[in-house]
């Protein structure tokens, strides 16, 4: 059935609204160019989404040209204002940005392991309003949350989870309270894999795994474009896979003995010591894991004079050892899900780079009948704090986009 004139008007809003936001201001000429739109209708759609505060001329197109046809509209960017948290074990980071997605404010707290859980969540509380003060915004309508452990798919809440410190399932309910903002959880790792594949190393697939390699391990997976999480929200808790070279088995409440043991950044600096490397992490939360592969890294790239030959060789054998490891995971993620590309993510990955991500193909190739290309984190730990803000601009701009009752 056709659609009615209220549904067709809503339907051609939002796709404007759209084209303006992928392609930034555009005339009304240009609209009407990409919707295939008659030119009464995007006339008529400027004015509902100027009336509306959602669009606003920002500009005029071309030096020579002036009148209504070289008018620029562009969404009104501080519509809404936007809220990205990155939480880990030792802290929480944040961006503010507006609904385009730009950066108005970033800050971070480092929080200790013996503070107790009311005074970490007031901190971490307290650093977001703060944030949004700096980025001079008077209110958040969306807030995204990365943060490790299990998302229950039902409620959407964070689970508890062994390990994990009771302060991060009480941050959530604690900001629902003190903002008047919509906040939405998020594991970290499948944020990270929302992030790559929009703006890093998987932009070009549409199935991939990541594999994260931070201060802990976990993987992502996306399907035909789709991430997936599974029947309990736990698709990607890669480090409680048993895997050989341990010398224990992971547990339900211990992922000690799983493949954590290999690729965890305690594990990694261990085996780096055992090769004669030390680091100092280069900044603040820096996983001890990401600060060893770098230097293993420059060593082996280290122009002449060359470092002495055990250097060069400790680096060398280091890097090699940790290949089998991280292949031994992906291995398995491969044989199951045959995904065609693994990206090795988090920091130790994108310090890794080229270097390593070859490293664990070629053991791949050896290990598994099926093609696979191991790819480098182009955002490293960075790409948690950016899944959020994206998840969060596009929960905000559905409920600003969303056709209105007339």
């Amino acid at each position: 059935m056709p659609a009615s004139p209220s549904t067709a008007r809503a339907i051609n809003d939002r796709v404007a609204l759209r084209l303006l936001q992928q392609e930034g201001p555009l005339t009304a000429g240009q609209l009407k160019q990409l919707t295939g739109l008659s030119r009464p209708t995007v006339a008529d759609l400027v004015e509902r989404l100027t009336a509306a505060g959602l669009i606003e001329v920002v500009g005029e197109s071309g030096e020579q040209r002036r009148g209504p046809n070289a008018r620029l509209y562009g969404i009104v960017a501080d519509r809404a204002h936007l809220a990205a948290l990155d939480v880990r074990t030792e802290g929480v980071s944040v961006v503010v940005s507006d609904l385009l997605g730009r950066e108005l404010a970033r800050a971070s707290v480092p929080i200790a392991d013996d503070t107790g859980t009311g005074p970490a969540v007031e901190q971490a509380v307290t650093l977001v309003e703060r944030a949004a003060k700096e980025a001079g915004a008077e209110r958040l309508h969306t807030v995204g949350v990365g943060a490790p452990g299990l998302i229950d798919p039902a409620s959407g809440e964070l689970r508890d989870s062994s390990g994990l410190p009771e302060w991060h399932r009480r941050l959530v309910a604690a900001l629902q309270e003190r903002l008047p903002a919509r906040v939405i959880v998020e594991n970290e790792t499948n944020l990270a894999a929302l992030a790559e594949q929009r703006d890093g190393a998987a932009r070009d697939r549409d199935t991939f795994v990541l594999l994260w390699l931070g201060h802990g391990t976990g993987a992502a997976v996306v399907l035909d474009g789709r991430l997936r999480r599974g029947a309990s929200g736990g698709t990607g808790e890669i480090g409680f896979l048993p895997v050989p070279g341990t010398s224990t088995l992971p547990s339900a409440t211990d992922c000690e003995g799983g493949f954590h043991s290999l690729a965890g950044s305690a594990a990694i600096a261990e085996l780096a010591a055992g090769h004669g490397l030390v680091a100092t992490a280069v900044s603040p939360g820096e996983p001890e894991a990401a600060a060893l592969v770098r230097q293993a890294m420059a060593t082996l790239s280290s122009p002449s004079p060359s470092p002495s030959p055990s250097a060069f060789s400790g680096a060398d054998r280091f890097l090699s050892a940790l290949a089998d490891r991280l292949a031994i995971g992906a291995a398995s993620v491969v044989a199951v899900l045959d995904p065609g590309c693994v990206v090795l993510g988090g920091e130790v990955g994108q310090v890794g780079g080229e270097v390593l991500a070859a490293r664990v193909g070629e053991r791949l190739a050896r290990m598994s009948p099926l093609p696979v290309e191991v790819r480098a984190s182009a955002l490293g730990g960075g790409a948690v704090l950016r899944g959020a803000l994206l998840t969060a601009r596009e929960s905000a701009q559905d409920d600003l986009f969303a056709p209105r009752s007339r």
